[in-house]
């Protein structure tokens, strides 16, 4: 099952996943494992960048592919997807609502 890294950013508290050029809370961009191996790589990459404090708590989600899309298959990751639910106008989630 494909999956992706998903972490907190330690400065800035969002939900970031990792991506081919570090991390971003646009999860489409993040970097898809289809194998243990491509896991086991991102999960590596991940932490090395807890060791630097730059993300905290990385951890795999299982996801499927929607088009170019990519869309988690739990309700919480999901949720974390989308950003903060009280106020969905304001701060990134809606700078990034036309990118989901």
């Amino acid at each position: 099952m494909p999956k992706i890294i998903t972490a907190n950013h330690l400065v800035v508290g969002d939900v970031v996943f990792l991506a081919e050029d570090g991390w971003t809370p646009v999860v489409d961009r993040a970097v898809v494992a289809d194998d243990d191996a491509a896991l086991e790589q991102l999960l590596a990459r991940a932490a090395q960048a807890e060791a630097a404090n730059i993300v905290v708590g990385p951890y795999a989600v299982d996801i499927r592919r929607e088009g170019g899309r990519i869309v988690p298959l739990h309700y919480r990751e999901a949720m974390r997807t989308r950003g903060p639910t009280v106020r969905p106008d304001l701060g990134h989630q809606a700078e990034l609502g036309s990118q989901r």
